[in-house]
């Protein structure tokens, strides 16, 4: 699962702007289910938050 939150927050760092799920499966070319699933975990670290309905950004440290 590491290396799949990795790829995401790369994808996410690559986008440089809040982003939907199927933005980072796109960018990251990982699979809908693994994006899924990183996004859950992420959420729970609070690693990611939402500004805007369905749009997702890293949390500031």
């Amino acid at each position: 699962m590491d290396e799949i939150i990795a790829k995401v927050t790369e994808a996410f760092k690559a986008a440089g702007k809040p982003v939907s799920a199927g933005e980072i499966v796109k960018l990251s070319g990982l699979a809908k289910a693994d994006v899924d699933k990183a996004f859950k975990e992420m959420k729970k670290e609070g690693t990611i938050t939402s500004p805007v309905r369905c749009k997702w950004e890293l949390a500031a440290k």
